[in-house]
């Protein structure tokens, strides 16, 4: 299926996926910058399968999004996967970013404002990821903040991720994606989640205790009208599979003592950030971040279900 208008940017939405989406069933999307850019090989592909794996077993067809030569991809099937996971020199393609791929015939991964917003487009409502984008420390010099907030604020998906990326400002992002009308809820918890952390010790407004009522915020967002701003579904990585907090900490500190003396800022800074965690905690940082991700999935998968109407399967 092709979704397009006159000059617009054709979406290519895989057959598997066109079906369900044409039938009401119910379909999971998922960003491809962990395949890419987040996971050494030969790790990143079975990741990839094993994610598709888990919306499958949850009863939802799974859409993982990248443009490959140019083409927005909603649903990679086997070979665009084992692309995205094996190619060299693909780029990380945001939001702003998607034209100019389009139009240049470039393939990437795309991020959680790129996948957010080819997800909407496709006419997909739900999406699992680790943790979102947010706004950085030391904003207010920098003014260095992620795209993933200002899209978020204007499309309407649900996001089911682990919180934001815990080496970001996480109070001024909370209040940015108040002031930007982005619904934000704790899964079973009223604390916000730290992605590699099960909790930031900050609360949430709202508590959510079973897919089902996710669901039906959506379909209230929808009754309600006006702006068509996400709702965030924050989940928290089980405790026992999270990052040792003490280790966190003094890692994270570590981090970004050295981001400073070396001057690493503006894009550069969260890999640098990432990449520093990974090594300075022995790759604990990156099994904490795929629990997450694993559990994100799951929980995406049993609201995808709910919002289509089918029993929900429990796990």
């Amino acid at each position: 299926m092709h979704t397009s208008g006159p000059g617009e940017t054709i979406i290519q939405t895989s057959p598997e996926v066109a079906e369900a989406l044409a039938t009401g069933a119910p379909v999971v999307a998922l960003e491809s910058t962990i395949i890419s850019h987040g996971l050494p090989q030969p790790r990143n592909l079975e990741v990839a399968a094993e994610l598709e794996g888990l919306v499958r077993e949850a009863g939802a067809v799974p859409a993982t999004i990248a443009v490959l030569d140019g083409v927005p991809r909603v649903g990679l099937g086997k070979d665009g996967l084992e692309r995205i996971a094996t190619e060299p020199g693909l780029r990380k393609l945001g939001f702003r970013d998607l034209a100019p791929a389009a139009a240049l015939g470039a393939s990437g991964a795309t991020t959680v404002s790129a996948t957010a917003f080819l997800a909407a487009r496709a006419g997909i409502r739900v999406f699992a990821t680790g943790g979102l984008g947010g706004v950085h420390r030391g904003w207010t010099a920098s003014q260095d903040e992620s795209a993933d907030l200002d899209t978020l604020a204007t499309t309407r998906i649900t996001v089911v991720c682990a919180g934001v990326k815990s080496i970001l400002d996480v109070p001024a992002t909370l209040q940015r994606l108040e002031t930007r009308g982005v619904t934000v809820a704790g899964y079973r918890t009223g604390d916000f989640p730290g992605f590699y952390l099960h909790t930031t010790g900050l609360p949430v407004d709202w508590r959510l205790d079973d897919p089902a009522q996710a669901a039906e915020i959506m379909r209230a967002q929808d009754r309600l009208g006006g702006p068509e701003a996400a709702l965030i579904v924050a989940n928290p990585v089980p405790e026992d599979e999270q990052l040792d907090p003490a280790l966190h900490d003094r890692v994270l500190a570590e981090a970004l003592a050295e981001a400073d003396r070396q001057g690493v800022t503006g894009q550069a800074i969260t890999p640098f950030l990432l990449d520093y965690l990974v090594r300075g905690t022995g790759g604990a940082s990156l099994e904490a971040n795929l629990a997450a991700v694993r559990g994100n999935t799951r929980l995406a998968g049993r609201i995808a279900v709910a919002w289509a109407g089918a029993p929900v399967v429990e796990g």
